[in-house]
């Protein structure tokens, strides 16, 4: 019978962990998955679901023995690192099983680099052998003449070579702060860094996402973001093993695939980051999007209209809390936020100066527009600690600047009303500068994503031709919608957070923007791209002239005129930054 779920009042009074308030499941990860194998209640239940096939606890452990029998056979001297480059597939789970076993550290290779920057990531972290599969072995071809490790590849070589080592528990007992895993932070604004996972932080981390949850053995997760990716490990993978739950696993996140998986594997859960609420909204809403097993959905980066609207149709409860894969930050999530808030600072999480100063508090007037971003936008900091913040593998530069003073600095923006809610504001790159105003991107994206025909926005400065920047957003339409530039234009101007220099100058319209593999959007290339037409490959893009009410398209006359001015300017370098 169809019908839709209801959010219980407990369930609205679930809170996004916070750190080290979990116990640890096991003395290390070893000892957790050998608990899994041997108790009887979790050993004959499903662990890994994977399309039509199915692995119960005890199958997962005994095929994670042989992955550690086969990483300890080609253990070096030096870093015990296995790259894996890898869809969501059950190998990547075995790889995981394996390095817990045998003390070695999982490095979740992203497969949407290419050339020097995948190689660049491979020589950066010490890797001393790559598992990978056919589709990700050609992106290895330009680079495998340098590369300075093997490659086994799934499906011919890492068969081979798994069908030569046994089964037996190699009965090693790994210390618990061994890394289990180096995870590549997004890049989205620098070159990605590798964050340390000790099995300490992976354990723990998925043993207070359990107790949240409220996790048994019959639950299942839907992961669907990307293995290489800290949400994907944290809040998908790492709660069932400390469970005994299982997940079901899927190549790579599509949103027209999204609710069949859910509802093939009766999922319970599922982790996001980035847009993938946005796109699933997008697809066509069916009468039965209710008719589902989940009961809750957990990431960030979620805007407050997209998570209401989600919740609604699908009939499942969405956590969205503040996250970063260096974990460094955490904010209390209570009833009744103020809308786009991530929750109460508490005493130590603070928004500062570049030189620790805590910034003022957000001021608003009465229209709820920000009127103080100059002064009330700073970077979000714990001074209390670091909290479980690891470090980044080889890069003392990074260490040091994350650490300052002893705080840890998440390199996000943000500011703080009076009340104490915390804010996003974006990333330290996406600030600008208009008419000598300074204010943030997220603010303006957040308001430009509330047009009913926007799916994706993404809001960021590009050079203006005296001085400072003029305000750019890049847009992705709903299915059937297009771009009104009269229409678009009077909506903007009726937005009371929406103050006139905060206007987009430009609009650029597209079917798909550059992202990230956890689909955050590349704000660096998009600033790269600018309005260029020889870059934004053939997106339509509108300007809208200062003193006029309406968008009009940027053509090549406009274009080659614009440069000009640039050149006149003494600013050529700006248009091919």
């Amino acid at each position: 019978m169809l019908g839709t779920k209801s959010v219980t009042s407990t369930e609205k009074e679930r809170s996004a962990p916070a750190p080290g308030q979990a116990p640890l499941p096991a003395a290390n990860a070893a000892a957790l998955l050998r608990r899994n194998a041997l108790d009887h209640t979790i050993a004959d239940q499903p662990a890994v679901r994977f399309e039509d096939k199915v692995w119960t606890h005890g199958e997962y452990v005994a095929n994670s023995r042989r992955w550690a029998n086969l990483f300890l056979a080609r253990k070096p001297d030096g870093p015990f690192h296995v790259g894996v480059l890898l869809d969501n597939t059950p190998e990547y789970l075995f790889a995981f099983g394996g390095a817990a076993l045998s003390g070695g550290t999982v490095v979740g290779l992203n497969h949407t680099r290419r050339g020097d920057n995948l190689l660049r990531d491979i020589e950066h972290t010490d890797i001393a052998l790559i598992v990978t599969e056919p589709r990700h072995e050609e992106l290895l071809a330009p680079i495998r003449g340098r590369l300075p490790c093997d490659v086994l590849v799934v499906g011919s070589s890492l068969d081979h070579a798994l069908l030569s080592v046994g089964e037996d528990d190699p009965g090693l007992e790994p210390d618990i702060d061994t890394p289990w895993m180096l995870i590549f932070t997004s890049g989205t604004s620098d070159a990605p860094k590798a964050v340390i996972c000790t099995q300490r932080r992976i354990m723990v981390t998925g043993s207070r996402f359990s107790m949240m949850l409220g996790l048994t053995t019959d639950d299942v997760g839907y992961v669907a973001m990307p293995l290489f990716h800290s949400n994907a490990v944290m809040v998908g993978w790492a709660p069932s093993i400390v469970a005994g739950a299982s997940v079901g696993l899927a190549r790579r996140f599509t949103a027209s695939g999204w609710l069949p998986d859910v509802r093939r594997y009766g999922a319970t859960w599922f982790n996001y980051t980035g847009k993938p609420l946005s796109y699933i909204l997008a697809t066509p809403e069916q009468p039965d999007d209710a008719d589902n097993t989940l009961k809750v959905a957990f990431g960030n980066e979620g805007s407050p209209q997209v998570v209401s609207a989600f919740s609604r149709r699908f009939g499942v409860e969405v956590i969205d809390a503040f996250g970063a894969t260096e974990g460094g930050v955490a904010v209390q999530r209570t009833d009744n936020m103020p809308v786009g808030a991530m929750g109460l600072v508490g005493e130590t999480v603070k928004v500062v100066d570049e030189d620790g100063h805590e910034k003022p508090r957000a001021k608003f007037d009465g229209d709820g527009r920000l009127v103080n971003a100059d002064e009330c936008v700073g970077e979000i900091v714990n001074t209390g600690g670091v909290g479980p913040f690891e470090g980044y593998y080889n890069n003392a530069e990074a260490n040091e600047r994350t650490t300052r003073f002893g705080w840890y600095w998440s390199g996000d923006l943000g500011y703080v009303d009076d009340a104490g809610y915390l804010f996003f504001a974006g990333r330290n790159a996406e600030w600008l500068r208009v008419d000598g105003e300074n204010f943030p991107a997220g603010p303006i994206e957040a308001a430009v994503a509330r047009h009913p025909d926007v799916v994706i926005a993404a809001v960021y400065g590009v050079p203006d031709e005296q001085a400072g920047d003029q305000v750019m957003a890049a847009l992705i339409l709903r299915d059937g919608a297009s771009f009104d530039p009269a229409a678009f234009a009077q909506w903007l101007d009726a937005q009371a957070d929406i103050g006139p220099k905060w206007r987009p100058r430009y609009v650029r319209v597209s079917d798909e923007l550059p992202a990230t593999a956890t689909n955050k959007v590349l704000k660096r290339t998009l600033v790269h791209q600018k309005f260029r037409s020889d870059r934004t490959g053939g997106d339509p893009v509108w300007v809208r002239d200062r003193g006029e009410d309406v968008y009009r398209p940027f053509t090549s006359d406009d274009e080659d005129a614009l440069r000009l001015r640039f050149a006149k300017s003494g600013r050529d370098r700006f248009w091919d930054l």
